[in-house]
């Protein structure tokens, strides 16, 4: 399936969309330091990013209609510092608002669906009004602003248009959903939305796959299963009473697998301050001095899910991006931690300084989840492919659409089957 990648970073959500089977035509980012990591890549012939065309430059330059008619998926990330909790909250007023852009793509490429996704500080209160005015525009593209019309005024029509009842012209079916990435077995507890739209068209049912993993599983885990032995963890070190005091409103097993924590991220890689020399031999994994511990910052146990990383305002990572040891002792995360964290692959080299590279790492969406997600819409995508675009076929589509759902859900579950075998022997 063809896709265009806006606003790449360091890819991310691009590498999880390409191994849920998208092929970008087109992968665009104009900050230089991510394109060096994207081309780094690229020269080490990594799979991941070795086909991907990079357009190195401004969005704003592109036409994105000669595409129309060719493209499957849009998808990205618009920068999100006018919304971001530690940035200044600028939304529309703020040049760095590129949701404008997203939404050009969609409307002049018509792609069949697009997955964007955003801090989940867009959807605080104060930026309610601006958050509707997205979620209309993104279902409504084809509904411009006019010359001398001003953002309010253009949501009233938009309502106006959506209140109406008409479907007619380019109309996208739009889930928005505030997603937390341990959910779904990222480890990390990291908030973002996702705005996930089909062409209506289409006639597809879509909903956000069902988390599968569960802070009740890991406090099972640690409890019942065999979450401290896999770690050689002895037991004056096992938090005891904590989890025991969790476990008394815990009735079953349940389900879903547990969240994964720090210590199962980063297993297996050498401690970068007291084995230098045996972490040298992984990419990006050399310890960082200076971390210290305040209010606040106080960083991220071991034995939990991480706190999401964090870009930095200024351009230094805060304390969001320290691991917490056994003891209290912190310091901060290596690049190639904070990396797991994020679900890159081990070989996958990012380029510049750390301060940088945490940067890149603090924007990126998890690759997991963009796999997860990619997967599903994908999945969605096939079932309409032998569908063309208003033939009176709907129900074909749906009924395809939910057996090819039903495959990869049977696949998902016995996968998860085999993993959870795995982990208990």
């Amino acid at each position: 399936m063809k896709s265009i990648e806006l606003f790449a970073g360091a890819g991310g959500l691009g590498i999880g969309l390409h191994r849920a089977g998208f092929h970008p035509v087109n992968v665009i980012e104009r900050d230089r330091y991510c394109c060096d990591t994207i081309r780094q890549n690229q020269s080490r012939n990594i799979a991941d990013v070795k086909d991907w065309s990079l357009f190195a430059g401004d969005v704003r330059e592109i036409d994105f209609g000669k595409y129309q008619g060719q493209i499957d998926l849009i998808s990205g990330g618009p920068p999100c510092q006018p919304f971001s909790l530690g940035g200044r909250h600028g939304a529309h007023l703020d040049a760095r608002d590129m949701f404008p852009e997203a939404i050009r793509a969609i409307r002049q490429a018509r792609p069949k669906a697009f997955i964007l996704e955003n801090v989940k500080g867009l959807t605080r209160s104060a930026f309610r009004n601006y958050f509707e005015y997205i979620r209309l525009q993104l279902t409504y593209p084809e509904i411009e602003m006019i010359t001398d019309e001003c953002w309010p005024d253009h949501l009233a029509r938009l309502e106006q248009h959506h209140l109406s009842g008409s479907r007619s012209g380019l109309v996208y079916r739009l889930v928005t959903q505030v997603v937390n990435a341990a959910d779904y077995g990222i480890p990390q507890r990291r908030e973002r939305v996702f705005f996930v739209g089909f062409l209506a068209d289409l006639g597809v049912n879509w909903h956000f796959p069902l988390p599968t993993h569960s802070f009740d599983a890991l406090v099972w885990d640690k409890a019942r299963g065999g979450y401290w032995d896999r770690h050689e963890i002895s037991r004056t070190q096992r938090q005891a009473a904590l989890v025991e005091s969790y476990l008394r409103h815990l009735w079953e097993k349940p389900k879903t697998l547990p969240w994964r924590t720090v210590r199962d991220a980063i297993h297996g890689l050498p401690d970068p301050e007291r084995e230098p020399s045996l972490a040298a031999a992984f990419l990006n994994h050399r310890f960082q001095p200076g971390a210290r511990s305040y209010p606040g910052h106080t960083g991220s146990p071991l034995d939990e899910p991480a706190k999401a990383l964090k870009a930095g305002v200024h351009g230094v990572p805060g304390g969001e991006n320290m691991l917490r040891k056994a003891r209290g002792a912190v310091r901060y995360f290596t690049v190639r931690e904070s990396a797991r964290l994020q679900t890159f692959p081990d070989n996958f080299l990012f380029h510049g300084s750390w301060s940088e590279t945490m940067r890149q790492l603090g924007n990126a969406v998890p690759v997991q989840l963009a796999r997860l997600v990619g997967e599903n819409v994908a999945c969605h995508i096939a079932g309409t492919d032998h569908v063309g675009s208003g033939n009176g076929d709907s129900g074909k589509t749906i009924q395809s659409t939910r057996q090819a759902q039903s495959r990869q859900e049977r696949r998902r579950g016995a996968s998860r089957q085999t993993s959870s075998t795995t982990r208990h022997h």
